[in-house]
């Protein structure tokens, strides 16, 4: 009687039972909370509540794209950055998440196929499926740096095709979650070509994308407006409150329309949203505010990200055999450790001998070695003991 589009009957794993036991004795420190409101990060409560407050609660003008305010806020904010964006190219969403299960609804009939990259954040595997489509993965590879296997693409595209699927997007992370990495020009210009030869869309997720820890002319964001991309190729770049501004549970997503045929993208867009008007009143008539109070908020937890890293990089040198892999953004950090077990059993045994909770490096399909991922969000003091556990259990057992 249920669909078959996800695996629904998932049993609590081991790593999940020594979590659960952990924490019934109390001591366990989290390195996996990348909720921002549960880290003690300081809010400007009261002008948030001031905000909010504003709009007229009776008030109902529904929009499909957005209200036009809240459409011009967000190219607001792109500019304020140094980007131009053109406000009728920007669609209002609830989320990121909703931002890409319209665009697949968009793009795909079910049974076709969506690139996705690995490793990555298991989400779009998940949006993929319930939209009837086929995720298929292409690789990241990592050489001192991380990179888009071009060579992995083309072998997804003849994957698809084996497998009777219809290529229709490809999804790229920018900059990618856990790997912090950004897609380089020399790498869009890649993806534009294959792209534009496969028929493909490009889905840009750049919710991190204000999170750099430096400058570096070789990126390119919004990826959605990059001159690389030709005419043949449709491309959406995707932002939200939850990460820029700290702000996940006030529900607003955006979409940037760009590339080939933005006009004819954002009609149909426009006829997929009006089916469902998911996004609140209030939240958008209150973006412009949200956005700027936002901006402080962002600032707090890029100095929080940028101390934390900093307390990992100069506790890791008491690990031997453990190393921090470098990092352009983000709010995640990726360990290598010693290959003398299994990811999922070291981190395993932190829960039970240590009392730390970390990722195991397959949750987001990290090859190629042994490798832990953890949250850079944590409240310092809590981080720094987390830390010391995890380097004296590692550096012991290692």
């Amino acid at each position: 009687m249920w669909s078959a589009r996800l695996v629904w009957n998932t049993p609590e794993n081991a790593l999940a039972a020594r979590v659960r036991e952990r924490r019934a004795r109390g001591d366990l420190l989290d390195l996996t909370e990348w909720k921002p409101t549960n880290v003690v990060i300081t809010y400007p409560a009261d002008e948030l509540r001031a905000a909010l407050a504003r709009p007229d609660p009776t008030r109902y003008e529904p929009a499909p794209l957005g209200a036009p305010a809240a459409r011009e806020a967000v190219a607001a904010d792109y500019g304020a950055a140094g980007l131009a964006v053109d406000p009728g190219r920007v669609v209002i969403t609830a989320s990121s998440s909703e931002s890409c299960s319209l665009l697949f609804k968009l793009l795909c009939d079910p049974g076709d196929a969506v690139l996705i990259p690995e490793p990555s954040y298991p989400l779009h595997d998940y949006l993929v499926r319930l939209e009837g489509a086929v995720p298929i993965a292409y690789r990241l590879t990592y050489d001192g740096a991380w990179s888009v296997d071009g060579a992995s693409v083309e072998q997804a595209l003849a994957e698809a095709r084996e497998r009777g699927a219809r290529p229709r997007a490809l999804v790229v992370v920018s900059p990618n979650n856990p790997t912090g990495a950004f897609v380089k020009r020399d790498e869009l210009a890649r993806l534009a070509e294959i792209a534009a030869r496969a028929e493909l869309a490009i889905v840009s997720d750049e919710v991190f994308a204000p999170y750099a820890y430096g400058p570096d002319p070789a990126r390119r964001a919004p990826v959605a407006l990059a001159p690389e991309l030709t005419d043949a190729v449709p491309a959406f770049s995707l932002g939200g409150l939850s990460k820029s501004c700290g702000l996940p549970h006030l529900k607003l997503g955006w979409i940037v329309v760009g590339g080939a045929a933005p006009d004819a993208s954002l009609a149909r867009l426009e006829l997929v949203a009006d089916t469902y008007l998911s996004v609140g009143t209030p939240v958008q008539e209150s973006l412009a505010d949200l956005l700027a109070l936002g901006a402080g908020v962002r600032a707090s937890i890029a100095a929080r990200v940028a101390a934390n890293r900093a307390a990992l990089a100069s506790g890791l040198a008491a690990a031997p055999g453990c190393s921090l892999l470098p990092a352009e953004a983000g709010w995640s950090a990726i360990v290598r450790v010693p290959s003398v077990r299994t990811d999922e059993d070291w981190a395993a045994a932190l829960v039970t001998e240590a009392g730390v909770l970390v990722h195991p490096g397959y949750f987001f399909d990290l090859l190629a070695g042994t490798f832990l991922v953890v949250s850079l969000l944590p409240h310092p003091a809590v981080f720094r003991q987390a830390i010391r556990r995890m380097t004296a259990f590692l550096g012991a057992r290692g």
